[in-house]
């Protein structure tokens, strides 16, 4: 049964708003990306990493950052870029190969400082000397632009979910819904690891962790330079 159609003409028709049909598909897609949320990657790794390390304010703004990437993405995949990406592979390899680089850049930054902390510096502070959300809010966006397989994440949410008749307004009351819980999540991530615990425990083992997120990130570069191509 092709229930993303039916759903999808019920909307077109412009009853999503009354009737539980519309209601259950926001609420499924909804509880689908938070699944996808929850999983740890790169926009995850960057907001623990800065609220614990940095100012709440700059967390918050690299939070905002992350979110219009999102954003981003879910109106390219909506304006039909997952299209143009599958046809044009080398366009889809060269957006994936600059993002990597840049995850591999950020995570030789981190790397590099986790190599020169001092194993001795415990004392329970957080330096924010040089704080800028304005920057930070530059480097969240930045990482969740870095993979483009972002817009056939989106667009698959979309094409399994979204029948061809929806209305445009209800298209962008959904990549409203998804940017808005994308920031509300990361903001509860950065409210945690932005706590004095969080932060104490931060600054204790703070080579284990840059180094770890260095690794991560690095990692996540890799795979963005080198994995298969998107089919």
């Amino acid at each position: 049964m092709d229930l993303s159609g039916k759903v999808g003409r019920e909307i077109g028709a412009g009853t999503w708003l009354g009737y539980p049909s519309g209601m259950s598909l926001f609420l499924t897609i909804a509880l689908v990306h938070i699944v996808a949320l929850i999983t740890p990657g790169p926009d995850f790794f960057f907001v623990s990493q800065l609220a614990a390390s940095r100012s709440r304010r700059e967390a918050l703004a690299g939070v905002i950052g992350i979110a219009l990437g999102v954003a981003v993405w879910a109106a390219l995949a909506l304006l039909g870029l997952h299209v143009l990406l599958q046809r044009l592979a080398w366009l889809e390899r060269g957006i994936a190969i600059l993002g990597g680089a840049y995850l591999c850049w950020m995570g030789f930054q981190m790397l590099r400082a986790a190599w020169r902390a001092k194993p001795d510096a415990v004392a329970p502070t957080v330096d924010v000397r040089g704080s800028s959300p304005w920057k930070a809010l530059v480097r969240g966006l930045a990482t969740n632009l870095a993979n483009p397989k972002a817009a056939i994440y989106f667009a698959s949410i979309f094409s399994a979910f979204v029948g061809d008749e929806m209305t445009g307004g209800a298209r962008w009351g959904l990549w409203a819904m998804i940017t808005l819980e994308t920031a509300l999540w990361f903001a509860v991530v950065a409210g945690i690891f932005a706590l004095p615990a969080m932060r104490r425990g931060y600054v204790r083992a703070s080579r284990w962790i840059d180094g770890g997120a260095g690794a991560i990130f690095s990692l996540f570069g890799l795979y963005l330079i080198f994995g298969r191509r998107a089919a």
